[in-house]
């Protein structure tokens, strides 16, 4: 399983490169798969569409299992909302865990990539939560949110909205309105490391007046986190 961090070939792993080039058959969602396609010439690929997580790794074990090197690749990194779960997860349940030899090449995930962009907001603790009710209830999310607001936590919201899923992203403004100031500096970046890339600075208060949708990163501060120019900093504690 491969991570391909945000998509741009310069941002890959050198050991992604080289199981990329190693695999024979590579599997992925057909979006993902575009970013990489000049690295898979010479393969055979399988791609699907959204929400069909489950069949890509059913093919890609089914293709392991009859001797094939397969890359099962997700975009950031496998194991942060990525395939490396359901295909681990598929494997547990048909105990073949030993079967099949697995390795998991990580990959820079949405935070990191979009943080880098707007300067050093994640220096301190930080919570990652997806505002996806798609696989988990929303009181499950509301929860969340609100003990990371309490926390003082700086919170980075994964898929905070989409063209049917515009009020969960509102909500949850509303939940951390409610433990920290409207002026608290808010990054938010779409498509990050990508052609199409936006960045846009701004704060809780006025942070809905922007758009926000699956591509897109929302990184909000703490109580502590700071803007200085084009960078948000969140302080560590270093004496500088």
């Amino acid at each position: 399983m491969i991570g391909t961090g945000p998509g741009n070939l310069e941002h890959l792993s050198r050991r992604a490169l080289q199981a990329l080039a190693e695999a024979e058959v590579v599997v992925g969602y057909k979006t993902y798969i575009g970013l990489i396609a000049p690295l898979l010439n010479d393969k055979e690929v399988v791609s699907t569409g959204m929400t069909r997580e489950i069949e890509r790794c059913k093919l890609a074990i089914d293709r392991a299992r009859q001797g094939e090197n397969v890359a099962l690749v997700s975009s950031g990194d496998p194991g942060v909302y990525g395939m490396a779960g359901p295909a681990l997860e598929l494997l547990a349940r048909e105990d073949a865990l030993a079967e099949i030899e697995v390795e998991i090449i990580p990959g820079i995930t949405s935070a990191t990539a979009a943080a880098a962009r707007v300067g050093a907001p994640l220096m301190h603790d930080f919570v990652v939560i997806s505002l996806s009710d798609l696989l988990t209830p929303w009181e499950i999310i509301e929860k969340r949110l609100d003990l990371a607001a309490r926390g003082d936590f700086v919170t980075v919201l994964y898929n905070p909205a989409s063209q049917k899923r515009i009020r969960q992203v509102q909500v949850a403004r509303e939940i951390l309105l409610a433990y920290k100031g409207p002026q608290t500096p808010v990054g938010i970046v779409r498509n990050a490391g990508r052609e199409e890339e936006e960045i846009i600075l701004t704060d809780l208060d006025k942070m809905l007046e922007y758009r926000v949708d699956m591509f897109t990163v929302v990184i909000i501060g703490n109580s502590r986190t700071y803007r200085a120019g084009n960078y948000l900093i969140t302080p560590r504690g270093y004496q500088v």
